[in-house]
């Protein structure tokens, strides 16, 4: 007999034979409408085992690649810097070992205890970023540190031009109009990804995903529900694209398990991230 130790399908490497380290950030203390998305690194673990390792859209296979599956990190959920504080120290953690972090969130502000550590080590980042909100409010009701405010937090570190949102349909009017000055955004699809990636080279790149992207009839189970989204096959042939690209770490966020009971969107959610795995680990050769 072994011990008993749920990983995600497939990623069951040893550490230190691994390029990719999976950690789970289940946090969701700031969001602003339907909380639940701390739930979802242990759900999609444990929901994984009913999809195949193999993607016939890349003819590659899970259990050929080399992944680890760090677990989920344990958060305080009454201080909100602490538990970014966690998780920057696991993401540098792992880009100290020379391997790529991908995070399972969580609402999105966890982005910004990640990108804290890659922004460190490569200080040229660029942050590709698929959404159905803008994430640039300065504030949101008096918290700098909020899932509404997560891209401008970013913005504070990396500066002008080197953020790129796509699928954006929901903002404020001040925080879009900051964003014209301040970031490359595209409203309501993918349209330009393409001379982006063109126009960002072999810079590295830090690949954020919100699920909420896509459109609540394709995606209900997530806690910010936006209408007007993309479909699952437009987001999978984005996310291929994207991970061409230089990628040094890279997250996927914003599922709500509980609040989508046929299990639907954590389905959804699982086949993109096995695409989105497999592509950027064949990429690294």
């Amino acid at each position: 007999m072994e011990k008993n130790i749920e990983t995600f399908l497939g990623c069951d490497s040893e550490f230190d034979e691994s390029k990719i380290v999976i950690f789970g950030a289940p946090f969701d203390s700031t969001t602003s409408f339907r909380p639940g998305t701390r739930f979802a690194p242990r759900t999609m673990r444990a929901e994984s085992y009913g999809l195949e390792t193999y993607s016939p859209y890349q003819d590659l296979d899970l259990e050929d690649a080399k992944i680890f599956d760090s677990g989920d990190l344990e958060l305080c959920f009454g201080r909100t810097e602490l538990a970014l504080d966690d998780i920057e120290t696991r993401t540098r953690e792992i880009l100290d070992a020379g391997k790529l972090p991908f995070m399972i969130g969580g609402e999105h502000l966890v982005t910004l205890g990640a990108v804290r550590a890659v922004a460190e080590k490569y200080p040229e980042l660029c942050i590709v970023h698929f959404d159905a909100h803008a994430d640039l409010r300065d504030e949101y009701l008096g918290a700098e540190l909020s899932h509404a405010a997560v891209i401008h937090r970013v913005w504070d570190i990396l500066g002008d031009g080197r953020i790129f949102q796509f699928g954006i349909r929901s903002g404020d009017r001040a925080e879009l109009e900051w964003g014209k000055q301040h970031v490359k955004t595209k409203l309501f699809s993918f349209e330009g990804l393409e001379e982006t990636i063109e126009h960002i080279g072999n810079r590295p790149v830090y690949f954020t995903l919100d699920l909420d992207v896509l459109d609540p009839s394709v995606f209900p189970g997530t806690g910010t529900p936006e209408a007007g989204g993309v479909t699952f096959k437009e987001l999978l042939n984005a996310v291929l694209k994207v991970s061409k690209l230089n990628i040094v770490g890279m997250d996927i966020n914003e599922l709500s398990p509980m609040l989508d009971a046929s299990g639907a969107s954590t389905a959804t959610a699982l086949k993109i991230m096995r695409e989105l795995l497999l592509a950027v680990y064949n990429k690294q050769g």
